[in-house]
């Protein structure tokens, strides 16, 4: 076995890495930029490598800085994670000529399997069922143009040597198509350093579902069952579960065997994903091989047992599989919510900051038996970096059922705590809550079905809001006793807590009485129904664990006037507790308004402006670009939202701007 393996990569990723190696006893080098110096890869591991600036070509993805790593560290092996180095042959090839060993494919595997247009060809020879589409290279939007109308729309225009949902778009005419074709084109030069460009035909309602492989250099390969990867934003995932709600055994078999059957046809070894499209009769079609281990591994990891990275460098260490196709069995349900530096309320878009505040949920076995696992490469006072993937984290849990792990996933995400910057943890919180994804009937298009005008925050049932003001009644009271004995001591009395109380959330105005005692509180609404809440919270704290008639409720707390700020399943909700006159009055307040910014465009994250669209003084029209923001490798087009003029350009390209900033005014 090997004595050092050297982490090719940063983030989470090489986190995860680290832990299975020091695991199997082998020192671990970690390789940084600039911007990374302080990062949790480089204390986690044995030794680090300075390789360069911030910007990741030119750092993480040049190979001779990484050769330069593995050279002064003696590294035997190199794990290239997943995305940087992953799928490029050249980088597995120069391994192979210094005697390294490439934790993954041959280099001619990752060649054939890492070039989208290569490996559609391959799996139509190998037998695999396969989207149509137009496979050769395409050299300008015209051409892209003439082609899509060919196939027929809508077509998905995807780079060749892309992943991540980078250097893709979906068209449905031909100016999406001309536009696509250009956005498509600069992503993948800027992620890639390879600009080739393919299209096909995009699948209507379609579920993205893939398989998991493992192949060993003893010419076995076995497939570890699938992922439903359906809740994508933008082409990238948000939510991934093993096994899919949605196949059947034979399904699953067919997709099994057809994976492993493309790994053989290519002498593949190590890890890989083969990812299918599948429509709603269960007909699958080849999307791609990812030649590399996949950002959702845990949730197969969490089904079946397998620890992914520990086969890898196996494998990568000549030894065969240790087991066979029938020993791989489905234990339970896994879910994973990846968690951005992505602002919801704005549309997802990029943020970045210092975490001022990071406290994941405990991991481990949890009260309910099931199990919560965090892969993450941050901590708490770090920096989320504007030059690389806005990922944070992946939440995943594991229950004996598709609805456990749910409801798992649900406490875990309640439970974590991070404040600093703009995050999606809100928005995968009401996708947990979703009845039409708790169903298990969703495709690829749920966000755009289901959130049509963004994300603007999860709306409670009245069930949940009688929990939450039952909830918020009881910590008011305990607050309301601090208070109390504070001024107590001031003025020689106490003024005693009412039992008579008006909560407002959401909308809804709650009258209700709370009587408590040492075990709890029971607070009875007007209606007459009662509940038990039973609590250690205390003024201050950031999270309260209750439980609410004997069921968990987790959430955060923030105090505002006459109340709380409280965060739970998606929702931020003011909730006010007041007296019966304090309501009264609190009625007679007006509502202040939030300011009038319809006349500018204000840029909606941190980023770069690479292109100004538009002109001073000229008419602009509904849905036109006006300018292009670069964030985390990711170009942003800012389009009008109504027809106006504009009355002045205060940007330009090449200007960093920060979240808020006027980019330019209309008359």
């Amino acid at each position: 076995m090997f004595d050092k393996i050297l982490i090719a990569n940063r983030g989470e990723i090489a986190c995860r890495v680290i832990k299975t190696a020091r695991k199997m006893g082998i020192k671990t080098v970690a390789v940084y930029s600039d911007a990374d110096r302080n990062a949790l890869h480089v204390k986690m591991a044995d030794e680090a490598v300075h390789i360069g600036p911030p910007p990741a070509n030119q750092s993480y993805i040049v190979i001779d800085k990484i050769m330069d790593a593995v050279r002064q560290t003696g590294a035997q092996a190199v794990h290239p994670g997943y995305g940087f180095l992953s799928e490029r042959r050249d980088f597995a090839a120069a391994l192979e000529a210094e005697g390294v060993v490439f934790v993954g494919p041959p280099s001619p595997a990752i060649e054939a399997m890492g070039d989208k247009i290569t490996s559609k060809k391959i799996a139509q020879a190998a037998g695999v069922s396969t989207v149509p589409g137009y496979m050769g290279l395409i050299a300008d939007a015209d051409e892209a143009v003439k082609i899509s109308a060919e196939i027929g729309y809508p077509v998905m225009i995807k780079a060749s040597a892309g992943g991540g949902g980078k250097g893709m778009r979906i068209a449905w005419n031909d100016a999406e198509a001309r536009e696509g074709f250009q956005s498509s084109k600069n992503e993948a030069a800027a992620s890639f350093g390879d600009d080739r460009i393919f299209i096909e035909k995009f699948v209507t309602q379609p579920r993205h579902i893939e398989i998991q492989v493992l192949a060993d250099k003893h010419g076995n390969c076995v497939y570890l069952h699938e992922r439903e990867c359906s809740i994508q934003r933008r082409n990238q995932k948000v939510i991934e579960e093993a096994p899919s709600p949605f196949l059947d055994e034979a399904t699953r078999k067919a997709m099994g065997e057809q994976a492993c059957a493309l790994a053989k046809a290519v002498g593949y070894t190590s890890a890989g994903t083969v990812e299918f499209i599948v429509d709603g009769n269960r007909n699958f079609y080849f999307l791609e091989m990812n030649t590399r281990l996949q950002v959702e591994h845990p949730v197969t990891e969490l089904i079946t047992g397998v620890d992914l990275v520990e086969q890898m460098i196996r494998v990568a260490n000549g030894e065969p599989l240790p087991f066979a196709q029938e020993d791989l069995k489905i234990n339970g349900w896994a879910m994973e919510s990846r968690l951005y530096a992505e602002d919801p309320y704005r549309n997802f878009l990029p943020s970045i900051g210092r975490l001022t505040r990071y406290r994941p949920p405990v991991e481990g076995h949890t009260p309910r038996g099931g199990i919560v696992r965090n892969d993450t490469g941050v901590f708490e006072g770090g920096e989320i970096s504007m030059y690389y993937d806005p990922m944070i984290a992946k939440l995943c849990t594991w229950g004996e059922t598709r609805g456990a792990a749910i409801e798992e996933m649900r406490l875990a995400l309640d439970t974590f705590e991070v404040e600093g910057i703009g995050h999606n943890l809100p928005f995968v919180g009401a996708v947990m809550d979703h009845p039409r994804f708790v169903s298990g009937n969703i495709t690829t298009a749920f966000i755009a079905e289901e959130y049509p005008e963004g994300f603007q925050g999860a709306t409670l049932d009245t069930a949940t809001l009688r929990r939450v003001a039952a909830a918020a009644a009881a910590m008011n009271r305990v607050a309301e006793i601090r208070r109390t004995r504070i001024s107590g001591t001031m003025d020689n009395h106490q003024r005693r807590v009412g039992d008579d109380w008006v909560v407002t959330v959401q909308g809804e105005v709650l009258p209700l009485a709370i009587a408590a005692d040492k075990g709890g509180s029971t607070v009875t609404f007007a209606d007459g129904a009662s509940v038990r809440v039973e609590s250690d919270w205390t003024p201050g704290q950031a999270l309260a664990r209750l439980m609410i008639d004997g069921a968990p409720l987790v959430m955060k707390v923030g105090k505002i006037s006459g109340g709380f700020r409280l965060r739970l399943r998606g929702a931020d909700l003011k909730v006010h507790v007041r007296t019966p006159r304090q309501h009264e009055l609190a009625l007679l307040m007006p509502e202040k308004l939030p300011p009038d910014t319809s006349r500018f465009l204000l840029c909606p994250m941190p980023g770069l402006i690479v292109k100004i669209a538009v002109e001073e003084g000229e008419e602009v029209q509904e849905g036109q670009a006006l300018a292009t923001v670069e964030a985390m490798k990711m170009e942003n087009i800012l389009k009008a939202e109504r027809r106006g003029v504009v009355k002045k350009i205060t940007a330009s390209p090449g200007a960093s701007l920060r979240v808020d900033d006027v980019i330019m005014e209309f008359e």
